[in-house]
């Protein structure tokens, strides 16, 4: 690299001789020959290289052609050292701006290393903490109607046409009971219905809605095939699982106690917990907040597209339970299945495994440009007949 600098550059040009006349003491002339280098600018700085030599000591010294190609290399050298330091001292910064992170401010902003929060630094068994960082922990959100128990959307309507007949209210058609599936009873009336929106009204006409619904039902509740079966299996594989519903709790509490699995829910979440129901995905972040896990680790089990769009949100994985929508319908869920026994237990470690922007993309793809045909040139080559 020096000698292509020294042949290329204006160091390794023939310098310019320029004779100038003095004259000394005793009224001689002398000449003084002086080697002169164009001014040239390098790394943003001027630099003159001026080089006097004596035509005295050219004659006299056969080695002064050599020593001043010497001199021009090391001037090279010296300059190419100088113009890589500029460019390290440009592109490697010497202070990233990052602060240490003693622990003690993980969610500080812009630390350095970023916080996992799949990393939970109270567990203090290392394997326990590296299969949490894997997909081996995960946590189960239940919907409860349609996905444990059966459910009845006739018994619903049914409610709801009594209470619009108590409240003198005209009687909801059925795009709007379709509507509000999933809704907490005062998000129903007083945003979907509009029957009112007195908080006193809207408690009193909740509660009567459900009382009616209570006494249709009968308390009579059918566990779906497979659910028992899958929950035994998530039991096994210590596999913390959370109900949520927007039922009342006391409801919640006495319909488990009739199906006998007391002790499969570890967190349960009803209507006196959350502000809104479904498509809002506060039920699943409460659920998920009490079960101790980020969101990417929880699965929700679910039977409709607006659960399927709540879990979403929040960036949790669903699984549709075919209940009473058809397959085709709910194929916006991550895994679609008509009933609980269908999944294993590998494939709910496929869902919890995380590809979100806390954990790290893999390489992204690239995309191929299209070449416009108009402007590419063309590569056929012209052949002049007479050649030949």
């Amino acid at each position: 690299m020096v000698d292509s600098i020294a042949s290329t550059s204006l160091l390794g040009h023939r310098p310019v001789f320029q004779c100038s006349i003095n004259k000394d003491g005793s009224l001689k002339r002398r000449a003084n020959d002086f080697c002169k280098f164009p001014v040239s600018e390098f790394v943003g700085c001027p630099s003159i290289c001026i080089s006097s030599v004596s035509a005295q000591s050219r004659r006299t010294n056969k080695w002064g052609s050599c020593r001043n190609g010497f001199a021009i290399k090391a001037l090279a050298a010296q300059l190419t050292k100088e113009a890589y330091s500029y460019r390290e001292e440009h592109r490697i910064p010497k202070n990233l701006g990052y602060p240490v992170d003693t622990g003690s401010s993980r969610s500080s902003a812009g630390s350095w290393p970023p916080p996992n929060m799949a990393d939970n630094s109270a567990i203090h068994n290392p394997l326990l903490r590296q299969e949490m960082m894997g997909c081996g922990w995960l946590g189960a959100i239940f919907e409860w109607e349609g996905v444990i128990v059966e459910d009845n959307p006739d018994l619903e309507k049914q409610a709801w046409l009594t209470l619009s007949q108590e409240e003198g209210k005209p009687s909801p058609p059925t795009y709007m009971l379709k509507r509000i599936e999933g809704m907490k009873i005062e998000q129903a009336i007083s945003e979907v219905l509009c029957w009112s929106r007195d908080p006193t009204s809207l408690r009193r006409m909740a509660n009567r809605k459900e009382q009616i619904y209570q006494g249709l039902q009968g308390g009579i509740y059918r566990l779906r095939a497979g659910s028992r079966e899958f929950a035994n299996v998530l039991m096994n594989y210590k596999i913390p699982m959370a109900l949520v519903s927007t039922r009342p709790r006391n409801i919640i509490e006495a319909a488990v106690r009739v199906i006998e699995m007391e002790g499969f829910f570890s967190v349960i979440v009803s209507a006196e917990d959350v502000h809104r129901g479904k498509p809002d995905p506060e039920m699943f972040i409460y659920a998920s907040q009490l079960l101790k896990y980020i969101p990417e680790r929880c699965i929700v089990f679910g039977n409709s597209n607006s659960t399927v769009e709540a879990a979403h949100d929040v960036r949790m994985k669903c699984v549709a339970v075919a209940s009473k929508h058809p397959v085709y319908e709910l194929s916006a869920a991550d895994l679609i299945v008509r009933q609980l026994d269908e999944l294993s237990v590998v494939d709910l470690k496929n869902l919890a495994d995380i590809e979100s922007p806390e954990f790290g993309f893999g390489e992204p793809e690239l995309e191929m440009e299209e070449e416009d045909e108009e402007t590419r040139p063309s590569s056929a080559v012209g052949v002049d007949d007479n050649f030949w």
